[in-house]
């Protein structure tokens, strides 16, 4: 599949927003933006970066994709922050499940996505691997939790 020029994705993530879709959570400093973190329902991305696994049906699943946090700003927590804000918005949205895509650390591609030491430090659980890079990490979120 041939990538899509700039504004074409401009002009569907304008579109998205437009339309009321989640497609993410900005984190601030004062009132500076200072990270971003995709969040979302993971069927509305263009293609799950997870396969279905058994029990999926019974879940409202989102997929944590990427991140950024602004230069001054990283090693401060802000990371653990993120994820943090977006299980709190996941499962205000109905989400059951959240799922994110880390890589090791020195993976030379897919940074965006996170470490897997950061989403452990966040209680979430290895269950798979997406290709060579990129591993599958889970946890439940609110009342799921225990079960």
């Amino acid at each position: 599949m041939a990538e899509r020029p700039a504004t074409a994705k401009k002009l569907e993530m304008k579109r998205r927003i437009s339309s009321g879709e989640p497609v993410g959570l900005l984190g601030y400093f004062d009132s500076e933006p200072v990270a971003w973190c995709s969040i979302a329902p993971r069927d509305t991305y263009r293609a799950s970066m997870s396969d279905t696994m058994p029990g999926d049906e019974k879940q409202s699943i989102w997929s944590i994709v990427c991140f950024f946090v602004s230069r001054p700003f990283r090693g401060q927590g802000m990371f653990q922050k993120m994820i943090s804000a977006a299980e709190e918005h996941a499962a205000k949205n109905g989400a059951t499940l959240l799922e994110g895509y880390p890589v090791d650390p020195d993976s030379p591609s897919y940074r965006f996505g996170g470490y897997v030491s950061a989403f452990e430090q966040a209680q979430y659980a290895l269950v798979g691997r997406k290709g060579a890079r990129r591993h599958i990490v889970r946890k439940m979120l609110g009342q799921n939790r225990a079960e």
